[in-house]
């Protein structure tokens, strides 16, 4: 979203996105009543804000540990080459690894963060050999462990 969408969002439509950034399957006719509109004006405030890229998907958050994902991994990721074909290239490996919950390209000393979940630590040993060690343009790699999940949040201030 850009700044040209936040402007565009009213009072009527942060209220309904601050409401179902907590919960999603929050029925319309509720969220109406909370917001003072009819479910048929929530309804189409949603429709309009998922077309418009505002609402980017309706997921279910799971906890890593239940599907055997328990540990997770921060990677710093600093590339030999920063040609943009060379950063693309790293961009579509980490897009492809199931592994890596979230990449940011980002400023700084290195080039790449990343969030990687895995079931154990021999799992990102592989993990690093496929994508790290064979991948001639990984100048270094910097992996920080998870002691704890203190906060995990995907909501975004409406405010």
């Amino acid at each position: 979203m850009n700044e040209t969408f936040a402007s565009a969002l009213d009072a009527f439509d942060r209220a309904i996105l601050a409401i179902l950034q907590q919960d999603n399957t929050t029925p319309q006719r509720q969220i109406g009543e909370k917001v003072n509109l009819s479910a048929p004006a929530v309804q189409r405030r949603i429709r309009r804000m998922e077309k418009d890229g505002v609402i980017t998907a309706n997921v279910a958050i799971v906890e890593p540990a239940a599907l055997g994902h328990p540990i997770t991994l921060f990677v710093e990721v600093e590339l030999v080459s920063e040609m943009a074909k060379d950063i693309d290239a790293a961009k579509r490996a980490f897009l492809a690894a199931p592994e890596v919950q979230q990449c940011y390209y980002v400023t700084g000393e290195v080039d790449f963060m990343l969030v990687v979940l895995v079931p154990s630590m021999a799992a990102y040993e592989a993990l690093t050999r496929r994508l790290f060690f064979a991948d001639a343009n990984i100048r270094k790699f910097r992996t920080f462990v998870a002691m704890d999940r203190v906060k995990a949040g995907l909501s975004v201030p409406v405010g």
